[in-house]
């Protein structure tokens, strides 16, 4: 039988202890819900129960929450259930890691920041090399973060030119079939890349510098035979290039430009006789010197929490082996004979 333990808190600030409850105790609900303690508040100290292995967990994950508080970070849902994760995987450690450094400043005065030690390691990634291969699942901020960093390298002019681009591959849909000119058909496969850009810089002084032509936004196919200098280049949903877009694309690449790929290889829409871009480049350019390969996990999803267990369901249904074909109602149909 487990012993029952009891741990003590201590909170320096009040104004840390409300951030760490949250709203109507939600977060502490959490930690108590996830790790099968109970914590209660008696004045500047934070009393926890239960069984030990589980109360030093929580302990920690308080502890995290806290020194998060105090340095003036938010203290949300996702922030806590990522907190539990390092803490159940003994990489508690690692929360001094978060949240350090802002990426860039959205046009609502918003300041953007890497979340995780995973989107930690991908913008570092992005600084250090001149291309940077982003796989993950959705909502690990891929696309997001990439697009902070070009607004943030646009603005210090280290470059002179952001340009965004996907590829445009139906996914159940037909371009024929979408209203207006070709313009119109491409511009709901690059939604995504536009929504980035209004939140980073308004949608005013995103009209001025795609009016300009400082900023671009096209489909992959228009970056045939061009050569791009002085620029921040992503390419989104990357899983969806052929092997030959993908070496047109990274072909491109010209003086004084930084390139950011991003993709999820659970969600390719070619068809089953294409490779993918994305999963070939990977094979292809993981030793190449100034090309950096960041992975991202479920335990980086930025999302809503059901994100994280949806991704996490997938990937274990595609871990168990398919069911016979001799099914139940074969099985019926032949004794029936």
């Amino acid at each position: 039988m487990s012993l029952i333990t009891e741990r003590i808190v201590n909170v320096d600030r009040v104004e840390d202890l409300i951030a760490v409850f949250g709203s109507f105790d939600e977060n502490i609900k959490k930690i108590e819900e996830t790790l099968n303690v109970s914590i209660v508040n008696r004045g500047n100290e934070l009393k926890i129960n239960g069984e030990a292995e589980a109360v030093d967990k929580a302990a920690r994950t308080v502890e995290g929450l806290l020194a998060l508080a105090a340095r003036g970070e938010t203290i949300d849902e996702q922030r806590v259930r990522y907190l539990i994760t390092l803490v159940q995987e003994g990489n508690d450690a690692l929360v001094s890691q978060m949240a350090k450094d802002v990426v860039c400043i959205t046009a609502k005065g918003k300041p953007i920041k890497a979340k995780t030690v995973g989107q930690q390691n991908y913008m570092k990634a992005i600084q250090s090399n001149t291309i940077t291969i982003g796989v993950g699942p959705a909502g690990t901020g891929k696309t997001y973060l990439a697009v902070a960093a070009a607004v943030a390298a646009f603005r210090e002019r280290t470059v002179n030119r952001i340009i965004l681009t996907r590829p445009a591959v139906e996914a159940g849909e037909r371009l024929g079939f979408l209203p207006g000119d070709l313009q119109n058909k491409v511009d709901p496969y690059l939604r995504p890349l536009y929504d980035a850009l209004y939140d980073m810089l308004g949608p005013e002084t995103f009209q001025k510098y795609q009016e300009r032509g400082s900023i671009e936004v096209a489909p992959l196919a228009y970056m045939r035979g061009r050569t791009l200098d002085d620029s921040f280049i992503i390419l989104d949903e990357a899983q969806n290039t052929t092997r030959e877009q993908m070496k047109m694309f990274l072909t491109r690449l010209g003086f004084g430009s930084k390139i950011v790929i991003t993709g999820d290889v659970t969600q390719i829409d070619l068809p089953d006789d294409k490779v993918s871009g994305l999963k070939d480049a990977v094979r292809v350019l993981g030793d190449v010197k100034d090309i950096a390969i960041c992975t991202l996990t479920s335990a980086d999803v930025v999302r809503h929490a059901l994100v994280q267990q949806i991704i996490n369901a997938y990937e274990k249904a595609d871990r168990k082996p398919e069911p016979p074909k001799n099914s139940n109602a074969q099985r019926k149909r032949n004794y029936g004979k």
